[in-house]
């Protein structure tokens, strides 16, 4: 059936609000732009640099933060990764040398994930590529207006994805 139900009549106690005929048109729309941009993105990002997009990610991150370093914990949040997922990406940016774990002084379990001189130049040299991909397939397609308002919605569609309460089912507490 899908994502919508084509019959007009309104939906009974219990039943899907089926997406109508233009929210299914939507809704697709996002689902084949979305796959096609993070396919962009990784054959970029593969070709200059011999990582996916969501190892750039990772570095980025970690150029941002104080020291170039992060708690592990605190990178699986702002990656949205699983922390197994995680763990297995920074143990790939350990091999090619672009990342080094250190344990947490003040909490036995806890680690950083921790930028190396060598990632940071990866970085830097794979950044100006990587901009003018995300520019090319997004940016330059969209009016001032678009822009702005495209990222006012993926803000709400975002903060509403992320509950706040404990206990919530968030990719990086498992």
């Amino acid at each position: 059936m899908g994502y919508m139900n084509t019959a007009p009549i309104p939906p009974s106690a219990g039943e899907p609000r089926w997406l109508t005929t233009e929210e299914q048109r939507v809704w697709r729309s996002y689902i084949e732009a979305a796959t096609l941009l993070e396919d962009h993105l990784d054959r970029q990002l593969q070709r200059d640099a011999g990582m996916p997009h969501v190892y750039y990610g990772l570095l980025v991150k970690l150029a941002e933060s104080p020291r170039r370093r992060l708690r592990m914990t605190e990178l699986a949040r702002y990656a949205k990764i699983t922390r197994s997922r995680l763990s297995h990406a920074v143990a790939r940016l350990e091999k090619n040398g672009w990342v080094r774990r250190e344990d947490c002084p003040s909490d036995k379990r806890g680690q950083f994930a921790i930028l190396t001189d060598e990632g940071y130049e990866v970085l830097r040299r794979t950044a100006p590529g990587h901009v003018d991909a995300v520019r090319q397939a997004v940016f330059d397609r969209l009016t001032p207006e678009q822009q702005k308002s495209l990222g006012e919605i993926m803000r709400i569609v975002a903060e509403g994805l992320q509950p706040c309460e404990a206990g919530a089912d968030l990719p990086w507490l498992r």
